[in-house]
């Protein structure tokens, strides 16, 4: 397993990381192939997947990097959810309860939480790495100029950064490369995509004219969560499938594969409900994508330009 570093932190992490922690038995896969990384979130299982990673890892928990977020619900009360000071250092000391552990390696603002000033989701952030509970601080779901506001007030009181951003990256779904991508790239974010497979849309497993399989995530309407353009998305598979069979791969992994050669993206988070899911997508690091397959899928999966990117694009062309 190839290692990155995280950012501009100087701490390396595998391409590949396991997310939300479904079972034991996939977190010891996920150590074996050489994963370091593991993503997880208080609220996941209402704090049963922190438990879980906690109890799995035991005594070997410094050999890896643990991410953790907070916001999310946790209790029936008016202060038992968002990024307030209160919560935030509530949910922390729970987490490294659950976690068996005395720091978390990466605590991330799951959402921003637009009744809480900034100034104070930052401050207490700030306040947990100078007190050794955390090491690093990062943020998901945030939009472009969310994010750059809270860059630029760490930046004013000295406070620690975000050095990471979470967000739903796809072949499916490239919108992040509007803003997000540029945003990272010029403040040395890492970019943790969250969702690869689109809700399993590009495992291969749904074709045109033929019925969704059944047991899988997007047979039904509840597990239809993410807006993709199917008929789009149907021709994106069928050339991820022509790259996969050069590659003696999955159309899975070539998706997956395909994130690994995009431009500041640190770890691609992968989730499997099976040993047998688990064990096809860790073999995505066991090759890569030609920079021909790269740019053959770039120009099929071209996310459309909203303002003001293609008024920019037009003028450009004048100078």
């Amino acid at each position: 397993m190839r290692m990155r570093f995280l950012g501009n932190t100087g701490l390396k992490v595998s391409e590949l990381s396991l997310g939300a922690v479904p079972a034991s038995a996939l977190v010891r896969m996920a150590v074996d192939a050489g994963v370091n990384f593991f993503d997880t979130a208080d609220m996941y299982s209402q704090g049963l997947a922190e438990e879980m990673l906690g109890k799995v890892l035991g005594p070997r928990r410094s050999e890896f990097i643990i991410a953790t977020k907070v916001w999310g619900r946790m209790g029936p009360g008016p202060n038992d959810v968002g990024l307030s000071r209160h919560h935030i250092m509530r949910a922390c000391e729970a987490s490294l309860k659950r976690l068996r552990t005395d720091y978390i390696d990466l605590y991330q603002a799951h959402s921003l939480d637009p009744p809480t000033r900034l100034e104070d989701t930052l401050r207490a952030f700030d306040d947990l790495v100078r007190q050794g509970k955390v090491r690093y601080i990062g943020c998901s779901n945030f939009t472009g100029w969310q994010l750059m506001k809270a860059l630029a007030i760490s930046d004013k009181y000295g406070w620690e950064r975000f050095v990471t951003l979470q967000a739903y990256y796809s072949l499916v779904g490239r919108d992040l490369e509007h803003e997000l991508v540029p945003l990272c790239l010029d403040q040395g974010l890492g970019i943790l995509p969250w969702s690869p497979l689109a809700d399993g849309f590009l495992t291969g497993k749904y074709r045109p004219g033929q019925p969704s399989p059944k047991g899988a995530r997007r047979s039904t309407p509840e597990g239809r969560n993410l807006p993709i353009d199917e008929e789009r998305g149907f021709e994106i598979v069928e050339e991820l499938d022509r790259i996969a069979n050069d590659h003696d791969a999955t159309v899975a992994q070539a998706a997956l594969n395909y994130l690994l050669r995009k431009p500041g993206v640190t770890s691609v988070i992968i989730g499997a409900r099976t040993a047998e899911q688990l064990a096809e997508n860790l073999k995505t690091a066991d090759w890569e994508m030609t920079p021909d397959e790269v740019s053959r899928l770039d120009v099929i999966s071209q996310p459309h330009k909203v303002y003001p990117y293609w008024f920019l694009e037009k003028i450009s062309h004048d100078r």
